[in-house]
């Protein structure tokens, strides 16, 4: 399962990639979707710092996508605000649990984890923003997240 911050981050980004090319504000952002603005907001500038969103203050201004919605996977914004989710652990916390000295869990996590990565790497925020314009979630731009692939997961991306 996903921090809660990484929750807030996949879906405040898919609103502002159903959205298109406008800016949209924070407060306008955390509304739609119910989230406390300041922890969004301190959300939105870890993201900015990492290179995935932009921001401008003032008339006109909003946040905005560093790159299209095709092209940041969960996975990225795992990465970007350290989420436990991507970090190699022990599903029963046994210290030294590894390939060569696995515990009793091992190999059933392993592959759970891995398939968790994969769906993880190759789901973008595309994918999200068509998924929740078709749940009346965001209202999707005319051309927003209308990537090839957009609303299912593919590889490589």
């Amino acid at each position: 399962m996903l921090s809660q911050t990484t929750g807030y981050a996949v879906s405040a980004l898919a609103f502002v990639a159903a959205a298109g090319s406008r800016p949209v504000l924070v407060r306008e952002i955390a509304a739609a979707l119910a989230l406390p603005p300041p922890y969004l907001a301190k959300i939105v500038n870890s993201l900015g710092r990492r290179g995935l969103v932009t921001t401008q203050r003032g008339i006109g201004g909003g946040v905005h996508l560093a790159r299209p919605a095709a092209e940041i996977s969960i996975w990225d914004l795992c990465a970007a605000l350290d989420d436990p989710a991507i970090q190699a652990r022990c599903l029963l916390a046994l210290d030294g649990c590894s390939d060569e000295g696995a515990c009793p869990a091992h190999e059933v996590w392993k592959a759970q984890r891995e398939a968790l990565w994969a769906f993880l790497k190759t789901t973008s925020l595309a994918d999200i923003a068509a998924f929740e314009a078709r749940r009346g979630r965001v209202p999707l731009a005319h051309g927003a997240a209308a990537a090839p692939g957009a609303g299912r997961p593919g590889p490589g991306r």
